[in-house]
C-alpha cells in the first residue's frame, strides 16, 4: 500500500516567531533553543532540530474532528523550517529511533485501529492499516511523550 507523510505548513507559524516572549506566553507558546540533537522534532520539516536552533513549543489542534477523538497537543516548529516535508513510501529519518503510536481513523474521525511499534517497524503497520478500506488516514505520535508527529495518507 503506497502512502505519503507530510509535515505541517510553515505559514501559520511564521508570524509567531516575530512575537516577543510575553505575547507568546499569552498564547501558551514558548520559545526554546534546542540543547540536544535529539528531542526537538519539528512538525514542518519532520527532522530533529540541531543544538542551538530556535523553535516554538505550542499547542496544536491536530485532529479537528467532531466527536470524541478530537485532539490537540504540544508540537515543536523550527524557526528555520521552510517547505513542508513530504515522504512517499518512506519514513522520516528520525522515526526509526523512536517508539511510535499509530492511530487509524475513518472518514468521520472515528478511531478504527491503533498500535504502538518501534519506529523501524512502522512501515509495515502503516501499510497494514491503510489496506483496510474503512481507514481514511493515520496519525503518528511519538509514543513516550505522546505528542503528535504527522499525518499519513494513501498516495
Amino acid at each position: 500500500m503506497s502512502f505519503v507523510i507530510r509535515g505541517l505548513s510553515a505559514e501559520p507559524f511564521r508570524p509567531l516567531f516575530a512575537l516577543d516572549d510575553g505575547a507568546l506566553a499569552a498564547r501558551n507558546i514558548r520559545r526554546v533553543v534546542a540543547d540536544a540533537d535529539h528531542g526537538f522534532p519539528c512538525r514542518v520539516s519532520l527532522v530533529d532540530a540541531a543544538v542551538g536552533e530556535t523553535l516554538l513549543l505550542l499547542p496544536y489542534l491536530h485532529h479537528d474532528a467532531a466527536g470524541p477523538y478530537r485532539a490537540s497537543g504540544p508540537i515543536y516548529v523550527r524557526e528555520a523550517a521552510g517547505v513542508s516535508a513530504v515522504f512517499r513510501d518512506e519514513l522520516p529519518p528520525s522515526f526509526p529511533r523512536r517508539l511510535l503510536s499509530l492511530r487509524a481513523y475513518d472518514g468521520d474521525g472515528g478511531m478504527r485501529d491503533a498500535d504502538v511499534v518501534e519506529g523501524q517497524a512502522a512501515r509495515s503497520v502503516i501499510e497494514r492499516m491503510l489496506a483496510d478500506a474503512r481507514i481514511a488516514y493515520l496519525h503518528i505520535h511519538n509514543a513516550r511523550p505522546g505528542c503528535y508527529a504527522c499525518r499519513v495518507d494513501r498516495a
